[in-house]
């Protein structure tokens, strides 16, 4: 892995100019609305902020919120949000809108992935707004990690009444406004001069829709475009991106989490002794080595990254034999399972090759099938009882296990449902003592790995495509610093 670098360039940009960003395809339906399942993903960093956002340390920090504290029980939390902030429009942003925002993604009818993880905690009717720059959130149960839900995607500021317009208009209090837009199509933003944090330094960032990853690597070597987006790309591409005098590759440690979620809904992985035999059956070496080229981190079945200060690096070792074992009790001694992959993201095919490879020798007959790219995720995923995917690593300890794990989520891809662990969870939000509340956690990821239904092989590196004149890229969790990005010799 020594051929591809490990940071972009370094240096200072040089203001102005136009940055250039190709991003896959999206869905037709796509739009500039933040709390939408459908949000054009590329845009939110750039149009809208948050009340709060996760810092490089993977802590909370302040963006349109400057402070918040809790009451004694963790059951009320005040937020006193920045003065002198205005919207695209040239209005003042005020607690309203941050209230609005909330009740935009509580919304049923908009659908939002995130509602159902606040829904629990939040009654629409309850938020108050005591003055213009002071937000009231009284929660239905005590959560001392609530401000860590607020940092998702789904959570930017949008304008108080603009559920109905905003996913045309994109007007938010970013440090780019919105010059055009399609959806699955392309687009440009603009420097927004009267930016609350200043002037970004570069003049405006043009999005191209760039259908295959082959053809988005193709128009950075040609210096047709600066940056691939949402595109992690396999070791021997980047190693030619990184070999060329025109790109180079910014690589984000641990960026994403390889999954194989088994449907615990499904034979045969109702059972959890086969789901167990299932995590046993294969070395998680064997599958960085070959899908990775060593570029990540083991991930032993836990998704919670190595970097969370919550993380448990406890794991069961590679077992092959005790698989075996499980299997013959269970009653699959000659299991044999389909994995379905495609090639919308490079690793999953070497990802699904070399699991099966390895749970060969614990006598698991896997057939890896493949589907089609553009239906993977309106046909495969959270359909078939196994499957390749992805996550983004970047969500909060407290979303990741709520949203991704916890019975009836919306995003609980392997639809596991376990009491003990549910209750763990609302444990762990009441507990206002920092030790004990990771100590929860803890327990909480042991449950994950021994009885769920996720397959956590490693967490990979993202190798991102940038042009070699790309400046101040940094990217942690789900975004980069639309601030501070520039170019050399803009």
């Amino acid at each position: 892995s020594e051929a591809v670098p490990t940071r972009g360039p370094a240096g200072r940009p040089d203001r102005g100019g136009t940055l250039r960003i190709a991003r896959p395809p999206a869905s037709d339906a796509e739009t500039l609305d933040p709390a939408s399942a459908l949000s054009a993903y590329e845009y939110l960093g750039a149009l809208y902020n948050r009340l709060v956002r996760v810092d490089k340390e993977g802590k909370v920090a302040p963006d349109l919120a400057e402070s918040w504290e809790p009451d004694a029980k963790a059951r009320t939390w005040t937020f006193r949000l920045r003065r002198g902030v205005t919207f695209h429009d040239g209005s003042a942003f005020t607690s309203a809108d941050a209230a609005y925002t909330l009740r935009h993604i509580l919304d049923t009818a908009t659908a939002s992935p995130q509602g159902p993880v606040l829904a629990p905690l939040i009654d629409p009717k309850r938020l108050r707004t005591p003055d213009p720059h002071t937000l009231v959130i009284p929660l239905k149960s005590p959560h001392a990690e609530f401000p860590s839900l607020l940092t998702h995607y789904n959570c930017y500021v949008v304008p108080d009444g603009s559920a109905k317009s905003i996913g045309r208009t994109g007007i938010g209090t970013g440090p780019f406004k919105l010059a055009s837009f399609t959806a699955a199509g392309p687009g440009r933003v603009v420097a927004y001069g009267d930016h609350w944090a200043g002037r970004p330094v570069l003049d405006a960032i043009d999005f191209f829709s760039v259908a295959d990853m082959q053809a988005r690597a193709n128009a950075l070597l040609a210096g047709q475009v600066d940056l691939l987006s949402q595109t992690n790309l396999d070791f021997a591409t980047a190693r030619v991106i990184a070999a060329s005098s025109r790109a180079t590759i910014a690589r984000s440690k641990n960026a994403q989490w390889y999954v194989l979620p088994m449907l615990t809904t499904e034979k045969p992985f109702t059972d959890v002794r086969v789901r167990q035999a299932m995590k046993l059956a294969y070395d998680p070496e064997h599958i960085r080595r070959v899908a990775l080229q060593g570029a990540g981190t083991l991930g032993w079945d836990n998704p919670v990254p190595p970097s969370d200060p919550t993380h448990i690096a406890a794991h069961p070792a590679h077992d092959p034999e005790r698989a075996h074992h499980l299997l013959k009790r269970a009653g699959h001694e000659r299991l044999a399972v389909d994995l379905y992959t495609s090639s919308y993201d490079p690793i999953f095919t070497p990802m699904a090759l070399a699991y099966q490879e390895s749970a060969a020798r614990a006598g698991i007959r896997v057939r890896v099938r493949t589907a089609a790219a553009d239906s993977y995720y309106t046909q495969i995923w959270m359909k078939k009882p196994l499957m390749a995917t992805y996550w983004y690593t970047g969500r909060p300890v407290d979303q990741l296990l709520n949203q991704v794990f916890r019975s009836g989520s919306s995003y609980n891809e392997t639809a596991w449902s376990d009491k003990e662990f549910d209750a763990l969870l609302d444990r762990a939000r009441r507990e206002t003592d920092e030790g004990r509340r990771r100590e929860l956690y803890g327990q909480a990821q042991t449950l994950v790995i021994e009885r769920g239904g996720a397959i956590t092989p490693m967490f990979a590196d993202r190798l991102t495509g940038i042009s070699r004149k790309v400046r101040g890229y940094a990217e942690h969790g789900f975004e980069f610093d639309y601030l501070g990005i520039g170019l050399k010799g803009a």
